[in-house]
C-alpha cells in the first residue's frame, strides 16, 4: 500500500539538513521522512525513532539502503533524553516530528484505530506496551471520565453526555464495529461530511496513548535534545496538538531558548492535498534552538 509522506519538501526545507549533522526523526512511521533525511547525509547520522515497533520494522526495511547512516530505536517522546544518552549522543542537530497516525495503523483491523474495518477495540500505538486499551476505557471508565474523554479529547462537546450514556447502555463493547454502531444509533449515520464516530475514536485514541501528555513532554525536552543552531519541525493534524506545539514553541522563544521560524503556520500545497487528501489538515511549525 502506497503511503504519502506529508509536507516532505517543506519538512526538509525547514529542517535544513546538513550532510555532517545528526538528526532525529521522532515519528519515523513507515520511514518516508527518515529516508529523505538519510539521503542527504554523508558522515552524518539519523536516529529513526517511533513508539510503534511494528511501524519501525517497516521503516527499517524501507530505509535499508541507508542502514549505515541510521540508528533505529523504539520509545516514547518522554523517553527521548534517555534514548539519546543510550546512543551516546549529547544532542542532535535537528528534530522532526510528524504527529499523524500512519496508514497501516488506520487500515489494519487488528490495530483497532478505525471504524472503517471491524476489529478488536485496541488503539494502542504500541502493542508492546502494557497499557489500557480503548475497550478498557469504554467498558470500565466512569460516566464522568468517559464523557470527559469524548468532550475534551474528541472535541465532541454537544453530544458527549448522550454518546456516553449510549455507550454505557451498550456495554460490553469489544470491537470497533460495535462502538461505531452504538454511536451511529444515537447520532445517525452522518452529520454533514463527518462520520459521528470520528471524534469519539479520536478522543479514545488520544486517551489510550496519553498523546497530548507525550507532545507536552516533547515540547519541554526540546532544548535538552537539540543543539544550539539546530532546528525543530513539527507537523500536527488537529487543534489540540497544534495548540500544544504553538504554546511550547512560544514558551521557548520567550525564554530565550529558541527563535520562531514560521511566523504563520505552514499548510500543504494545493497539489499535495489533491494527491493526498489526508494532508489537508496538516500544520507545520518550526523553530531554531538558540
Amino acid at each position: 500500500m502506497e503511503h504519502f509522506p506529508v509536507m516532505l519538501n517543506e519538512s526538509l526545507e525547514w529542517l535544513d539538513v546538513r550532510p555532517e549533522g545528526v538528526y532525529l526523526d521522532a515519528t519515523a512511521g513507515l520511514g518516508n521522512h527518515s529516508r529523505a533525511i538519510a539521503a542527504r547525509l554523508a558522515a552524518g547520522r539519523l536516529v529513526m525513532h517511533d513508539r510503534d515497533g511494528e511501524s519501525l520494522d517497516q521503516a527499517r526495511r524501507f530505509t535499508s539502503d541507508y542502514a549505515e547512516r541510521i540508528l533505529p530505536v523504539r520509545g516514547r517522546f518522554s523517553e527521548l533524553r534517555e534514548t539519546l544518552d543510550g546512543l551516546g549522543l549529547a544532542k542532535v542537530d535537528g528534530l522532526l516530528a510528524d504527529l499523524g497516525v500512519s496508514r497501516p495503523q488506520l487500515t489494519s483491523s487488528a490495530r483497532g484505530f478505525s471504524f472503517m474495518n471491524d476489529g478488536p477495540l485496541d488503539m494502542r500505538m504500541s502493542r508492546e506496551e502494557n497499557i489500557e486499551t480503548a475497550a478498557d476505557l469504554v467498558n470500565f471508565s466512569s460516566e464522568q471520565e468517559l464523557a470527559r474523554i469524548i468532550a475534551e479529547l474528541g472535541e465532541e462537546r454537544g453530544y458527549a453526555r448522550k454518546i456516553t450514556r449510549a455507550l454505557i447502555r451498550a456495554r460490553p463493547i469489544l470491537t470497533t464495529g460495535q462502538l461505531a454502531r452504538a454511536v451511529e444509533a444515537l447520532a445517525g449515520p452522518r452529520r454533514g461530511h463527518l462520520n459521528p464516530s470520528t471524534k469519539v475514536f479520536m478522543g479514545l485514541r488520544l486517551a489510550v496513548n496519553s498523546e497530548l501528555e507525550e507532545v507536552e513532554a516533547l515540547m519541554r525536552l526540546l532544548p535538552d535534545l537539540v543543539a544550539s543552531g539546530g532546528r525543530v519541525v513539527v507537523i500536527s493534524f488537529h487543534s489540540l496538538e497544534d495548540r500544544l506545539v504553538k504554546q511550547g514553541f512560544l514558551a521557548h522563544a520567550r525564554g530565550g531558548r529558541a527563535r520562531i521560524l514560521t511566523k504563520h503556520v505552514v499548510r500543504p500545497a494545493e497539489e499535495e492535498v489533491r494527491t493526498n487528501a489526508a494532508s489537508r489538515s496538516a500544520k507545520l511549525r518550526a523553530i531554531e534552538i538558540v
